[in-house]
């Protein structure tokens, strides 16, 4: 069964993904990368120019690929779980482990980054946190685990993560 990270925009679904993959000898795939890959170029310019509507039938395509693959972690984008076509998908195929991340930590990685906002004219603060209290119930309900990350150490999350994945 594949490993199916989800959790917002910098919860760190790609960090934690690389290292939990590399820890079980397991490939590890990241769904904006993967976005990218196909498109040629960022899938920013993807939203920019198209809308987030393309993005999610993009978003879409890329699960059903995922659900082919065996015993792999995957870092999904930050709203996926958001929509149930997606969930309904990826549940089939693996197990959705949620990393939830408190809203400051969130907003403290992603200051830098250029990223797309869901709520046009909002700070990251603000697109956040009402994308947090929109759907906060949809991230929580399509998780078979949830992971907090607070305060915790990228190896400490790993291990975890590995003993929910492979207890001994």
């Amino acid at each position: 069964m594949n490993v199916y990270l989800s959790g917002m925009i910098g919860s760190g679904k790609t960090t934690i993904g690389l290292e939990l993959a590399r820890e079980l000898g397991r490939p590890f795939y990241d769904l904006d990368r993967e976005m990218d890959k196909i498109l040629g170029y960022s899938f920013h310019t993807l939203v920019k120019e198209k809308g987030w509507v393309a993005f999610r039938e993009l978003e879409y395509s890329i699960c059903k690929k995922f659900t082919n693959y065996k015993n792999a972690v995957i870092g999904l984008g930050g709203g996926t779980v958001r929509f149930e076509w997606n969930t309904d998908l990826l549940k089939g195929s693996g197990q959705i482990i949620l990393l939830d991340t408190p809203s400051d930590v969130l907003v403290r990685r992603v200051t830098s980054a250029d990223r797309p906002r869901v709520n046009p004219g909002t700070t990251i603060l603000e697109d956040i946190s009402m994308i947090w209290s929109s759907y906060k119930n949809l991230y929580y309900n399509s998780a078979d685990v949830i992971c907090r990350t607070e305060n915790k150490l990228l190896e400490t999350v790993v291990a975890e993560l590995k003993e929910i994945i492979c207890p001994i």
